[in-house]
């Protein structure tokens, strides 16, 4: 793939609010029309090319695409914001809402993540090496549209609200969680290998949340089911056992709800019910 790198001039003290970053914008353009492109520095009005040292090889075709970003970026907001194909890769950590409403392509963060990662996602793939704040693949507030398609795979934790709304896709999180994952889920899959804070699947209606690791209780609001000896992750089989539970009754949901059962002996209650 062309690649485009980019390099902050300066350390950032305000946001940047970069709309532009993505391969959508930089296909078909030249390094100095895309120095010129607009971005925001707290309520100033810059270009790329005031805030970045910018080198490499543009290309005609987002798919062909891929743009480096070197030095802090962490306080740059929107990376990917939208984008449909190719490649971005942050050489460190990322700010908010990098990857929301992606359609395509893949953005790969080195080091962490900030809030609303994915946040409204349709398709494409979002890795992080590190750590994601709250709210990844999450609907804004307002909205009922989480998370609609594609995957998001982070190594580290990440916090609260994960894949609120969430309707497709899946998220594997190789750490633990905060409260309130997988709240208001309507679809899709959440892969939790730790542990996670409690409140899994507050209001889910369907979909399925698996925490592979501790969690302290089951919402009232879930009815036991059964006992799995597996479950299936993406075509991928995680052995278990696992307790499966449905949910959340208070939406008349039809939620799926698995928890290891070798990490979670003080559920052992729950099987005098099956």
């Amino acid at each position: 793939m062309a690649v485009v790198s980019l390099r902050p001039k300066y350390v950032f003290k305000a946001p940047v609010e970069a709309d532009y970053l993505s391969p959508d914008s930089f296909a078909g353009k030249t390094l100095g029309e895309i120095s010129k492109l607009p971005m925001w520095e707290g309520n100033k009005q810059r270009t790329i090319g005031e805030l970045f040292e910018i080198e490499g090889e543009p290309t005609a075709k987002p798919e062909e695409q891929s743009i480096h970003l070197h030095g802090d970026v962490s306080r740059v907001r929107r990376i990917g914001s939208g984008m449909s194909a190719g490649e971005i890769m942050v050489f460190g950590d990322a700010g908010l809402h990098t990857g929301e409403e992606m359609k395509g392509g893949k953005i790969t963060v080195g080091g962490n993540a900030d809030s609303w990662l994915g946040a409204m996602m349709k398709d494409g793939t979002i890795e992080v090496k590190g750590n994601a704040g709250d709210y990844v693949g999450a609907a804004y507030r307002g909205s009922v549209k989480g998370m609609r398609g594609g995957t998001i795979i982070i190594h580290g934790n990440a916090g609260n609200e994960l894949g609120c709304f969430m309707r497709k896709g899946l998220i594997k999180i190789y750490g633990s969680t905060a409260q309130f994952a997988g709240v208001h889920m309507r679809n899709g899959t959440i892969f939790i290998t730790g542990s996670s804070s409690g409140r899994v699947g507050a209001e889910m209606t369907g979909g399925k949340v698996i925490v592979n690791g501790r969690l302290n209780e089951v919402l009232p609001t879930f009815l036991i089911d059964s006992l799995k000896p597996k479950v299936k992750v993406d075509g991928e089989e995680i052995t278990g056992p696992f307790y499966m539970f449905i949910g959340d009754t208070v939406e008349e949901g039809e939620g799926k709800l698995y928890v290891s059962k070798a990490a979670n002996p003080h559920l052992k209650f729950y099987e005098q019910f099956l």
